[in-house]
């Protein structure tokens, strides 16, 4: 901090008057006013209109984004940042991205047969609709617990099903899944669904909905979170990034702000380190763009 920015700083922080702060340094006051009044340098101007861009990112993000996110985000508008310099404005300005709370489960184990496991802890697919997860997590409001429950397309991360509910049963999962097929247009026939062995998952009503929409099941062992990490990194993104920075005082106020936080942005415009910093929806499409682009060269190369 420079001798004047100081002298500001005692002014605004503890009622110190200029001149005051003038003698205790020895410093002329005029050679303060003049500092004061002066135009700010363009490097002094950047940084303020950095430190707004930061800001605004931040605050549309709910407070969610750290400096790569934000950092991607400046990039797209122009401008030429690091990392670096993004945490340490950030830094400055007291803004900090998570919160990290101990995760608490509520998996109960299904009595009925499981399912192998598909997936050994890939979590990666090379196209939409190969291979699915998901798992039900609560969300604590003023009236009692709200059970989440998902399906999430592991190709682009993006949450094609969820249903909330105060009952953690068969119904609330088959309602994700069903959200899910229909999303997709109900043309999932092979596709593989992997889950941990609660018994939201191993009900036969569960297993009878899998049956009708031609969805694969597969599921990890028991107590064993790595084998469901894609489900529960989500888990974790929803509580960390929302849940824990809201109160809701009825279930009802729960779902739908949940519901509207997952379509309006987490699907739509939250940046995803899977999908090289882009969005799900947006990285499908783009996915999508780029594959018919080159079957279109293909069938002219034929031609």
């Amino acid at each position: 901090m420079s001798v004047a920015a100081f002298i500001r700083s005692q002014k605004t922080e503890h009622g110190i008057s200029h001149v005051t702060s003038c003698r205790a340094l020895g410093v002329s006051p005029s050679w303060f006013y003049k500092w004061k009044d002066r135009a700010p340098t363009p490097r002094q101007q950047r940084r303020a209109d950095l430190d707004e861009a930061i800001a605004e990112h931040f605050t549309a993000s709910g407070g969610t984004y750290g400096s790569p996110r934000i950092a991607r985000d400046l990039r797209e508008e122009g401008w030429r940042i690091s990392v670096n310099t993004v945490a340490a404005r950030m830094a400055e300005l007291g803004l900090v991205a998570r919160v990290r709370r101990r995760p608490r489960s509520p998996t109960r184990q299904g009595r009925r047969p499981a399912a192998p496991d598909l997936m050994h802890r890939q979590f990666t697919s090379v196209a939409p609709d190969v291979l699915w997860c998901g798992d039900v997590t609560e969300i604590i409001t003023d009236e009692g617990k709200l059970y989440l429950a998902t399906v999430e397309d592991l190709f682009s991360r993006r949450l094609l099903g969820y249903a909330m509910s105060e009952h953690h049963d068969a119904a609330l999962t088959v309602a994700s899944l069903q959200m899910a097929v229909a999303t997709r247009g109900g043309g999932v026939d092979g596709v593989i669904f992997h889950s941990d062995r609660g018994s939201e998952y191993t009900a036969a009503a569960y297993q009878a909905a899998c049956h009708r929409s031609g969805v694969v099941q597969s599921m990890g062992r028991v107590g064993c979170a790595l084998d469901n990490a894609a489900a529960e990194a989500f888990n974790s993104t929803v509580k960390v990034e929302f849940v824990y920075r809201h109160r809701f005082r009825t279930r009802a106020e729960a779902r739908l702000r949940v519901a509207t936080w997952i379509a309006d942005f987490y699907n739509t415009r939250r940046r995803h380190s899977a999908n090289d910093g882009l969005p799900p929806i947006t990285f499908e499409r783009q996915m999508m763009e780029k594959r018919q682009a080159s079957l279109a060269l293909v069938r002219a190369a034929v031609a």
